[in-house]
């Protein structure tokens, strides 16, 4: 099965192996080539998410819920990325932070730590956003 976005053409995964809750066949999101997910650890592409371009997927990270990673932007760590957020530019998602609810991060921003982002947030240029922080509901971060 495979989608369009932006002119390029992504395929859906399906599931080598089992890990966490996902089983060997299960179907999985969308990538545009294999290096946008890594074949190691336990990251996972789910749902209707598209990773794509440049971007990378890899460790324990999770994209899904119809959320967005491509440019050069990275997801990895225990990261989750879900419902509607994009990551694109050079931006970074890691450790156990996690970004969701059509927020945005991109540019050269970096989340990290139990930062949360969600509610329409977004983080861009250089900022850097860790440890246990919380933005929502519109803020914008630069």
């Amino acid at each position: 099965e495979t989608t369009e976005v932006d002119s390029k053409t992504l395929r859906r995964i399906r599931a080598l192996r089992d890990f966490g809750d996902v089983k060997k066949g299960d179907l999985g999101g969308y990538i545009e080539k294999e290096d946008n997910l890594s074949h190691h650890g336990n990251c996972w592409v789910g749902g209707g998410a598209k990773v794509y371009e440049e971007a990378r997927v890899r460790d324990g990270a999770k994209v899904f819920g119809n959320a967005h990673v491509y440019g050069h932007a990275r997801v990895y760590g225990n990261a989750v990325v879900c419902n509607n957020a994009e990551i694109y530019d050079k931006a970074r998602i890691f450790e156990d932070a996690a970004v969701y609810v059509d927020a945005q991060v991109f540019e050269n921003a970096h989340i990290y730590g139990k930062a949360r982002i969600c509610g329409n947030a977004q983080v861009y240029g250089n900022a850097w956003v860790g440890g246990n922080h919380i933005m929502s509901t519109g803020e914008k971060t630069r």
